[in-house]
């Protein structure tokens, strides 16, 4: 929120809550208690249903999207990046190394410069957490997530997203961030693109132009 905008609005909540005989911190919380919330908090889905809808959502969004097992998953991911001829690739601390496969040259990418990770083929990483109904991937400054930068970047992303990851609705999803909600936040929901000039679809604006996503079962 703006400077401006935050005082405007305090000012604005002061004067209400001195007519109320609220502090400005009780009228907030009444605020944000009032706010209606009749949208879907969770769903009936089961864990294949859930799987099923954000495989959905992704291939709407021009994502690939490929699924394997945890015993399968560093051969799946051998597979998707060479047939994406990726050979110089970022990763987050603490990913996995069992995750990677031979054949590559994985660096790692915490302390890379944006100018260095530019030059990289692209990005293996994990997630937090999933949103079925959105198609949305959401990652933190974590281990085999990192920092922001890494997710922004390279010009192609892998991430890998486990069925226990995965929830429906985006309520669900901030009851899993609620731990963890100081942690820098990254929703991503497909390739980044951007149609605002003259409607012309435009890839890569904002992040990778290419997204692979792996759902391991």
């Amino acid at each position: 929120m703006s400077t401006a905008r935050e005082a405007i609005l305090g000012k604005v909540r002061a004067a209400i809550a001195d007519a109320n005989g609220m502090s400005s911190d009780e009228q907030r919380e009444r605020d944000y208690a009032a706010l209606p919330r009749a949208y879907a908090q969770s769903s009936p889905l089961d864990g294949a249903g859930r799987l099923a809808l954000l495989a959905e959502r992704l291939h709407e969004y021009d994502a690939g999207v490929y699924e394997t097992t945890r015993e399968g998953l560093r051969a799946k991911i051998d597979e998707v990046l060479r047939s994406r001829n990726k050979q110089r690739l970022a990763v987050p601390d603490a990913t996995p190394a069992d995750w990677l496969p031979s054949g590559f040259e994985f660096v790692p990418g915490e302390d890379r410069t944006a100018l260095e990770l530019d030059k990289v083929d692209g990005l293996v990483s994990g997630c937090t957490v999933a949103i079925a109904l959105t198609g949305s991937l959401v990652l933190q400054n974590a281990a085999a997530q990192g920092k922001r930068a890494l997710s922004l970047v390279p010009d192609y992303h892998l991430c890998v997203v486990f069925a226990d990851q995965v929830v429906t609705t985006v309520p669900e999803c901030f009851a899993r961030l609620d731990a963890a909600s100081a942690l820098p936040t990254t929703f991503i929901s497909g390739p980044s693109a951007t149609a605002d000039i003259e409607m012309t679809r435009i890839k890569g604006v904002h992040g990778p132009r290419f997204l692979d996503v792996i759902l391991v079962r």
